[in-house]
């Protein structure tokens, strides 16, 4: 049960199983899944089943187009984040020297370093044109 909760709440589920049942459709339409054409059904089952499966087959691919973006986007994100976290560790394994060790000022990291701004733009005043006033 554990295992079913962990699955379910992972985050690569909701979009694993849209692209799942898409493959799953159109490999039952693949195999056969349209026999219901082939039997003497009454026309109104008939034209039911065409319109869910012409829906199904044009809505099919673009859920699966969404779901497999989406599943790629999640995977690249995480090696991204994966990627800095290492690089973190990387930069707080670092020793880090003192003045008591011998080290005549500390190293200045340069993601610190002062940003100057520059000032605003000065702003041009508002003239007034003479007789733009309508008569009342």
């Amino acid at each position: 049960m554990e295992t079913l909760k962990k699955i379910v709440s992972n985050q690569y589920f909701p979009a694993g199983a849209v692209l799942a049942a898409v493959l799953l459709f159109w490999a039952v339409g693949l195999l056969g899944g349209l026999s219901l054409l082939n039997n003497n059904q009454p026309p109104l089952t008939t034209l039911t089943w065409m319109l869910f499966v012409y829906m199904a087959a044009v809505l099919t691919p673009l859920a699966g187009v969404a779901a497999a973006v989406d599943l790629i986007r999640r995977w690249r994100r995480n090696r991204s984040a994966e990627a800095v976290g290492a690089d973190e560790a990387a930069l707080a394994s670092e020793p880090t020297f003192t003045a008591a060790e011998g080290s005549a000022a500390p190293p200045v990291p340069v993601h610190n370093q002062p940003v100057t701004q520059q000032p605003p733009a000065p702003e041009k005043p508002v003239q007034k044109r003479p007789g733009s006033k309508k008569a009342a």
